[in-house]
This record gives C-alpha cells, structure tokens and sequence, in this order.
C-alpha cells in the first residue's frame, strides 16, 4: 500500500530541517524505496506506521537512520576525472608552492561519504607530490552519515566499487584484498581524519583551509542554504585557497567574492583578488 501525502509530508519536513535537503513533490518513491526497509528493521510492517511512531516521539535514532537514509550517498573513485587532474597539475603544486616556507598543509573533504573521494585525493599525493610526505598534512572528511563515516573508516569496498574509477595499478599498489573485498591499506587510511559534521548546523572548529572540495552536495540545498555554506567555507579559507565543486554547482549568483578559475577542462573557486582568478589554464 503506497504511503499517505501526511506521511511524504512528515519525511519532507524532517528532512528539510536536519539536512536541508529538499524533497519535492514526485519523490514519494524515493522515501519508500529507502525508508520501507529502515521501517522494517525497526519491526513496524508499513512506512506510514513508522512514520506514526517517530512523529510520537522526540527525536532519536529512528529519525537520525531515516535522515541518513534519505540523503544522497552516490560516489565513486576519482569522479569526474578532470577535478583530479586539475588537482595534479595546476591546483596542488601551486599551494606546494606558496606553502614552500611553513610546510604545511590543511585539505578538507566535505560530504566525504563512503570515502572514495579522500581516497582518491590521497593516492594523488602519495603518486605525484612524495615532497608533502615530510610536511605536516592536515586532511580532514566529513559527512553528517555515521553509517557512512564508519565505512569510510573501515577503507572496505567490494568488487564492484574498486571497478567504479580505480585504476588497477592504483588498486594493487594501495589496497589489500580480504576475502571478496578489497581494503585501503593503513599508510593512506592515516592520511585522513574522518569526523562527523553537519553542513547545515554549528560548524565545529577547523584549521584555515587551503583546499576544500565539496562536491555534488550543494545542488540538493535551496539558494539561502548555498548562501550560507559558501560564506562559512569562505570565512574558513586561507586567502590562496582553492574551492573545488561538482561540475553542476557554481558560485555565481550565489556568491560573489568566489570567482571561478578554469584549469584546462577543470574549474575551481578562489576568493576574488587572491591570485589568478578568471584565467585559464592548459593541463600539464
């Protein structure tokens, strides 16, 4: 029996308000497909049940599970390509560069999700850049799921998800194989400090960023929420830092003081008079 409009209501609205995504009218077959099985779990044999008992109860884990349920988890290795080329060739030896005196340097991963994304990034430094194994790297992910934070953690992934975006010699020379899974071996799981974190509430401290990739995200917030992101990341920027968004998000219109640097086929963010913003570059 498909779920009632008071029901669709309800997970739209708990939703909206703990991870300001929007759920517009349509995605009625996106909540049961991912909520029917958490009700299930939980013993309560249809959505608009279980939806009847979280609506009768402050919030506690059920909530939490259906907002994590509910929220996009869809990654792979090096998504997109072209970011982590623009990353390799112009973006990393720049700030290897400008950071050449202090010898430090801090990359924050947001909606980090299962992980493959700062795996990603990691393996990239460990293959071009062996110069910032003797610098103090401070690389942070983040995601509000800890579901997904813990597989991240774990650094496991199936048959499957090695295929999606891993090249194979990347693949032998960084994970291990454990029976039909395939895990990220213990120098590149240390790179990362995996924390949980809400985009949309009280940002805890963090260092000033000199890189921040947040990518795919934003295009699920309404334009307020863009707006306050934005402005937090930008308050939390070194002034030579680097914004790196999907290739479906922007800054313009949103925020002005970004302004967009394209790399060759790649496009990244830096705060308007902070270096060379509005060029282009040709990839290495």
């Amino acid at each position: 029996m498909a779920m009632t409009a008071k029901t669709f209501e309800y997970v739209r609205q708990l939703v909206l308000s703990r991870s300001a995504i929007v759920l517009e009218p349509g995605k009625e077959y996106l909540v049961e497909s991912r909520l029917l099985p958490l009700a299930k779990v939980h013993g309560f044999a249809t959505l608009d049940t279980f939806v009847d008992a979280m609506a009768a109860s402050a919030f506690n884990t059920m909530h939490r599970q259906a907002v994590e349920a509910m929220t996009t988890n869809e990654t792979s290795f090096f998504r997109d390509h072209h970011p982590f080329d623009a990353l390799r060739t112009q973006i990393i030896p720049d700030l290897i560069n400008r950071k050449a005196a202090s010898k430090q340097l801090t990359i924050w991963c947001a909606a980090a999700s299962t992980g493959q994304e700062p795996y990603s990034v990691a393996m990239l430094l460990r293959e071009h850049f062996p110069v910032l194994t003797s610098w103090k790297l401070t690389f942070i992910a983040t995601d509000l799921s800890t579901q997904v934070l813990a597989k991240a953690r774990s650094g496991r992934y199936g048959q499957l998800e090695v295929n999606r975006g891993l090249p194979a010699p990347l693949l032998v020379k960084y994970f291990t194989k454990d029976g039909t899974e395939w895990v990220v071996k213990e120098e590149l799981r240390n790179m990362i400090d995996y924390r949980e974190l809400n985009l949309i509430e009280t940002w805890p401290a963090l260092p000033v960023l000199d890189l921040v990739m947040i990518r795919n995200v934003l295009i699920y917030f309404d334009v307020p929420t863009k707006k306050k992101i934005l402005g937090n990341i930008r308050q939390r920027m070194a002034p030579h830092g680097y914004l790196m968004l999907g290739g479906a998000e922007t800054t313009l219109g949103i925020d002005e003081q970004f302004e967009r640097v394209q790399i060759d086929k790649g496009v990244a963010y830096r705060q308007a008079g902070n270096g060379p913003t509005g060029k282009s570059y040709a990839a290495a």
